[in-house]
């Protein structure tokens, strides 16, 4: 039997930070992802200064170690096909960065133990903690696996009452002429009915590209719609021709999902905490790590529910559940914010500064 003070099932952001402070402790963390870093993770990528301060690292640090980060100094905003708003900064407002790079440099940043290509395929509570796939014998367990994370499937025991986010996905190497897309300033494209949104973000050499909804129709209509404009509009001329991979997660706030149990916690999109007007989940996901990491260590070895329940408390405090619009006023709410997007003091104050960079949060 393996033992350790703290298993953590995933490796991303959530689970390496979790990692990292616990291991800063002097405790003794394995970490278990079914992925063997580094992975291919699709995502948009782009990290706060906000995200870099949580992490206590230096967007220079990172770039000395010769990692993609694409500085960030504005946004372009439109409807889908609609005349695009230009953003601007005086200074760095995000960084894109690629997955695949940035969860394995954190996790190799941590100092935990890691077991990578290993799935969670069975937990147990046995007396006061936990067995993990019969082998592996932990006090505590961090649930840091994303949207299906296993362990959020035996903290709830019952099938999610909230329909996640779906999204298609695409990040490739550009080659000569690829793209017109300006690396400091990504575009945003918002689904005419606002249910989602399309983005393109240039990060060096490379480019990604996606569209995520809320609603559960089929999404390749959208796909296929979005192409077309990246194509015309010279930003992904071989768009129709990339390799698309799906996911989903929650953008609801804490939601009806249970985020503690006895010895168990959950972090990032496994308590789903992506902000929902955005779809963002790193900087949730590093704040929610860092929160985990700081109760276990608080509750003096404690490690029952009643002991956990701290954490829950608070995550609920940062990241409330979303209430729906009432659907008697949704019409209206939509009319006027396809109005709203076409407006600079809009979209500056209260798109960007508010709903995606959340930098005052």
């Amino acid at each position: 039997m393996l033992h350790c003070d703290a298993l953590i099932v995933g490796g991303g952001p959530a689970g390496s930070t979790c990692a990292r402070i616990l291991t800063r402790a002097g405790w003794d963390v394995l970490v278990l992802d079914r992925a063997r870093f580094p992975r291919d993770k699709v995502c948009a990528g782009w990290v706060t200064p906000g995200v870099f301060r949580l992490l206590e690292l230096d967007p220079a640090e990172y770039r000395a170690t010769g990692l993609t980060i694409q500085t960030i100094t504005g946004f372009r905003t439109a409807l889908m096909g609609g005349r695009p708003v230009e953003t601007r900064y005086p200074r760095a407002v995000s960084y894109a960065i690629r997955r695949c790079e940035f969860d394995d440099f954190l996790l190799r940043r941590s100092g935990a133990r890691v077991r990578g290509a290993t799935p969670l395929t069975s937990l147990e509570r046995k007396g006061d903690g936990w067995i993990a796939n019969d082998e592996i014998a932990a006090r505590v367990v961090i649930g840091a696996g994303g949207h299906f994370c296993p362990v959020a499937r035996e903290v709830r025991g019952a099938t999610d009452v909230v329909r996640p986010v779906v999204a298609k996905e695409a990040e490739f190497p550009l080659e000569p002429g690829g793209s017109d897309a300006i690396g400091e300033l990504p575009e945003l494209f918002f689904c005419k009915d606002l249910e989602g949104y399309g983005w393109c973000v240039r990060k060096g050499d490379y480019l990604n590209i996606g569209l995520g909804r809320r609603d559960h129709g089929d999404l390749n209509p959208h796909i296929e719609q979005f192409m077309h404009l990246l194509e015309a509009r010279g930003l992904a001329r071989r768009a129709s021709r990339v390799r698309w991979h799906g996911h989903a997660y929650l953008a609801s706030g804490t939601g009806p999902r249970p985020l503690v149990g006895e010895g168990v916690l959950l972090a990032g999109d496994a308590a789903g905490l992506a902000y929902p007007e955005s779809g963002e989940g790193i900087k949730p996901a590093v704040d929610s790590g860092r929160l985990a990491a700081e109760t276990v260590i608080g509750a003096g070895g404690r490690v029952d529910r009643e002991a956990l329940l701290p954490y829950a408390v608070e995550l609920r405090r940062r990241y409330p559940a979303v209430r729906p619009t009432p659907r008697p006023i949704a019409a209206v709410v939509k009319a006027l914010g396809r109005r709203l997007l076409r407006s600079p003091t809009f979209t500056r104050h209260v798109l960007i500064d508010r709903w995606f960079l959340r930098e005052s949060n």
